[in-house]
Order: C-alpha cells, then sequence, then structure tokens
C-alpha cells in the first residue's frame, strides 16, 4: 500500500515514513545523549516521541486501522504533561541558579 503526498500524485511507500522515523528517532537519542542543556534534552524527548507517533501512524495506516493513531494521541498527551513539568522544573532551577545546565540538577536536593 503507498501512501498519498500532496496534490501532484506522487507516492511515497509506508518504508520511507520508517525511514524518516527511525532517523528522527535517532537524531532525538543522540541529543539527549551528548547536550547537557535541559531545554534541548526536553526538545531531543520531544522529537523520540514525534517519531514513535509517525511509525504509529504509518503502521495504523497500513494495517487499515486505528490502534496506531489512538496510540498517537495519547503519546501527545503525555508529552505535552511532560513538557509542564520538565519546564516547571527547569525554570525553578534557572531561578535559583541562573543556569538551564543538567549537571546542576542535583542541586535541587535539600
Amino acid at each position: 500500500m503507498e501512501l498519498r503526498a500532496g496534490t501532484a500524485g506522487a507516492t511515497m511507500s509506508p518504508e520511507s515514513y520508517l525511514y524518516l522515523s527511525a532517523v528522527l528517532f535517532g537524531l532525538g537519542a543522540v541529543g539527549v545523549l551528548t547536550r547537557r542543556n535541559a531545554i534541548v534534552v526536553l526538545m531531543c524527548v520531544e522529537l523520540m516521541l514525534n517519531a514513535a507517533n509517525l511509525a504509529f501512524v504509518v503502521f495504523s495506516r497500513v494495517h487499515n486501522g486505528l490502534d496506531g493513531q489512538v496510540f498517537a494521541f495519547f503519546i501527545m498527551v503525555v508529552a505535552a504533561a511532560e513538557v509542564v513539568v520538565g519546564l516547571a522544573i527547569v525554570m525553578t532551577a534557572f531561578r535559583d541558579r541562573r543556569s538551564s545546565s543538567i549537571d546542576d540538577a542535583n542541586l535541587l536536593r535539600h
């Protein structure tokens, strides 16, 4: 089954979307493992979650079901909650220490 992309009649195979999902997930994983800025790490986690969403939607579309789309919706809800809690923690740390470095995260313990 091929997926239509755009109005020009061009088609993309599901494998292309899965390769894109894998590349996005890999970029996010590299960012999480190499960056020290908490905001950049949160953005990389979001990139990884969006890559998983893309894969779920592609599999859902290929198998003609809604399960993958429902999972993608729940992942978006969890990602929104993660952003709210993560940014609140980062802002608290930044207000106290004037740094958003992950290395300073252990300074929040009292």
